[in-house]
């Protein structure tokens, strides 16, 4: 069984992510073989707020050039974590903002 910390790996801080934190929308890099679900469930135990709605994005990885040598960097998975209007912010963004 995949613990919490196992399902989200790091917050995305991006100018975009930033500014949907108004609207209480965070956003998560998290495991790539993680539901929904298991991805609610996740935020609800590490940060103790409820969790209306999530979305998923599988994110490719991107081609990346060092001279004549061509590589893909690591496709990953984004979660966009929608809380409750009557839920308390998470205070680990509130510090970035």
């Amino acid at each position: 069984m995949k613990t919490a910390q196992d399902i989200i790996l790091a917050p995305v801080i991006t100018e975009k992510s930033m500014s949907e934190i108004s609207d209480k929308k965070y956003t998560f890099k998290v495991a790539r073989d993680a539901n929904k679900i298991e991805i609610a469930d996740a935020v609800e135990k590490l940060f103790k707020v409820d969790v209306a709605k999530v979305n998923t994005i599988n994110v490719r990885g991107q081609e990346r050039r060092m001279g004549r040598y061509s590589g893909y960097t690591s496709a990953w998975k984004k979660a966009i974590v929608t809380l409750k209007p009557d839920s308390k912010p998470i205070e680990f963004f509130d510090g970035l903002i």
